[in-house]
């Protein structure tokens, strides 16, 4: 009997690892046993969710070296070459097909790759500058990531010659006066550095390096009034001929006719109304997205105006959306931002548009595409554990795991007609203890319904009480209950360690019990390195919350 005591692969307490499994299990960081993800699944975590803010458990500064040692491991000396370029691959991946909200993670990730020691991997990472760094901003952004890694090659020079060698002319102006610096760098440092080359059929693009470079002659108050230049270069004049402006006529007419964005327009006429009404009619929907507040407080975004029509238009629009490449969290950083009426970086207040919220929350489903249902019956749970509610999801200010957690579940809720739904974790006594007092197992119904809005929905799961993490509970509470579901979905950041018996050994015993060869999903809502899906088990899939394509994915997964 001491054998059977000391030795169990059908019930393993959470804080220790299952015995005799093929894949081994590894401590996670909150002290329960989990098992430790591919490299490649990490730098896939990594590059959509990033890790500012840290979690529960691990502080920013030591999740990001952690990241960059994975990204080392892939592209650095020790890695294979298939390895390596599967890597680059993979962040080029991310990056342009608008999987991740930020795009930092892939240009630090480049920046690493550029610095292997493999010729062709750096070869590789330096070619797809141009497909990763996709604004000037993102430029500048790599060029201060590379810093840290390498030094300025001949390589690097080139790579960033290409980037203003194969802008459009159009495009190069726009990138140049959007973006003059960021980071310590600035878009002279930069053509400084690289000499990129013009032939004489090249005029054009040899007078905007001069004018990035030098400035343009002339400026000042003096400054001839008429744009004379060539169409190519007329928005340069615009943006210098902004500076001197001095009436609200004469810099709405400027912005109207040559499409200077906000960054362009001097400080002291971002308090008219009038000026903001002419950017909205050419503003990129993500620099409408950061500045609905700004509109709504001077005055342009007010109840049943033109202004406010317009944006709910465009944001009701799925083609507009999907083109932007406006992410997901984005419009619910934006919508959580907004509906609150208050800064989260300040004291700005502000009286929100409420038919706006509305199409936010209506936008949010439509940057995931179409998600086709299965029909299946499935069981969507939350994780509400304390590490949850710590940290943010990819730095964005206003949303943690848990209310990013709430936010995916109504995208599949939204798809699918057979849901149930719950939240979870686990007090601080065993099960036994928590039925004797009537508290049940830690699985509670969420209350929601098609119609229910994010931001509600958040808030409502901001509000519910915190305890310990014990991702076994849902498929405990469906064996008791007798549920049949086909589908375990389970939002977490699999820092599991309370209870009994693993998440994988209790999956398996619902399997037994109801003949129902059931299948787990695990949508990771942090970056760590733990996944309570076991790697051996084809029934069990493990993905990352906040892609846009993981409701697809799982869709895929539940259907197979």
């Amino acid at each position: 009997m001491t054998y059977l005591k000391n030795l169990s692969t059908r019930q393993t307490p959470q804080n220790e690892p299952i015995p005799l499994i093929k894949t081994p299990q590894v401590a996670n960081s909150a002290g329960g046993f989990s098992w430790q993800v591919s490299d490649m699944t990490r730098l896939e975590r990594f590059l959509i969710l990033g890790n500012e803010g840290g979690t529960c458990y691990q502080g920013e500064k030591e999740l990001t070296r952690e990241n960059a040692d994975v990204v080392w491991r892939l592209v650095g000396p020790g890695a294979s070459k298939n390895h390596a370029l599967e890597a680059v691959y993979r962040i080029v991946e991310v990056s342009e097909q608008g999987l991740a909200p930020k795009n930092d993670p892939a240009l630090f990730a480049l920046a690493m790759a550029s610095s292997s020691p493999n010729v062709d991997v750096r070869r590789l990472a330096l070619n797809a500058l141009p497909r990763v760094a996709r604004t000037g901003t993102h430029l500048l952004h790599f060029c201060a990531y590379m810093e840290q890694f390498r030094g300025w090659g001949k390589a690097a020079r080139h790579a960033v010659a290409r980037w203003f060698g194969e802008k459009e002319l159009k495009d190069l102006v726009y990138q140049t006066i959007k973006y003059q610096s960021r980071d310590d760098w600035s878009m002279r440092d930069l053509l400084r550095l690289s000499h990129p080359p013009t032939s004489f059929e090249q005029m054009h693009r040899k007078i905007i390096y001069d004018w990035i470079v030098r400035g343009w002659p002339g400026t000042g108050p003096e400054m001839d009034p008429s744009p004379a230049w060539q169409a190519d270069l007329r928005q340069i004049w615009a943006f210098e001929r902004a500076k001197v402006a001095t009436t609200e006529r004469e810099i709405m007419d400027l912005i109207t006719t040559h499409r200077l964005p906000r960054e362009c327009v001097p400080t002291k006429w971002l308090t008219s109304s009038n000026v903001w009404s002419a950017l909205l009619a050419d503003m990129p929907m993500e620099a409408m997205l950061r500045n609905l507040a700004t509109m709504t407080k001077v005055g342009l975004i007010k109840p049943m105006s033109g202004a406010s029509y317009s944006i709910i238009s465009c944001l009701l629009d799925q083609d507009k959306v999907v083109k932007a490449r406006l992410h997901p969290l984005k419009i619910l950083q934006a919508m959580m931002t907004y509906s609150s009426g208050q800064s989260t970086r300040g004291d700005a207040q502000w009286d929100p548009n409420y038919e706006l919220v509305d199409a936010l929350d209506k936008a949010f489903y439509l940057a995931f595409g179409a998600v086709k249902p299965t029909g299946k019956r499935l069981g969507l749970f939350v994780d509400i554990s304390g590490s949850m509610a710590d940290g943010r999801v990819a730095g964005m200010p206003s949303i943690t795991p848990r209310q990013g957690a709430a936010a995916m579940l109504l995208v599949t809720a939204n798809a699918e007609p057979h849901c149930h739904i719950g939240y979870f974790s686990e007090g601080p006594y065993d099960s036994i203890w928590r039925r004797t007092h009537g508290l049940g197992s830690g699985l509670r119904p969420l209350i929601i319904s098609r119609r229910s809005r994010i931001d509600a929905v958040c808030h409502q799961m901001a509000e519910l009480k915190m305890g310990g993490t014990n991702c076994a509970v849902p498929m405990l509470e469906a064996m008791e209950h007798g549920w049949e579901l086909d589908t375990f979905v389970i939002y977490t950041d699999s820092e599991t360690w309370f209870g009994d018996i693993h998440p994988s050994q209790a999956l398996r015993r619902y399997r037994e019990k109801t003949g129902i060869n059931a299948k787990l999903i695990v949508v990771a809502m942090t970056d760590n390195r733990f996944t309570i899906a076991d790697p051996d088990d084809a029934g069990m899939l493990d993905v990352v919350g906040f892609s846009t394509d993981t409701p697809q994915v799982m869709s895929w997964f539940i259907d197979a």
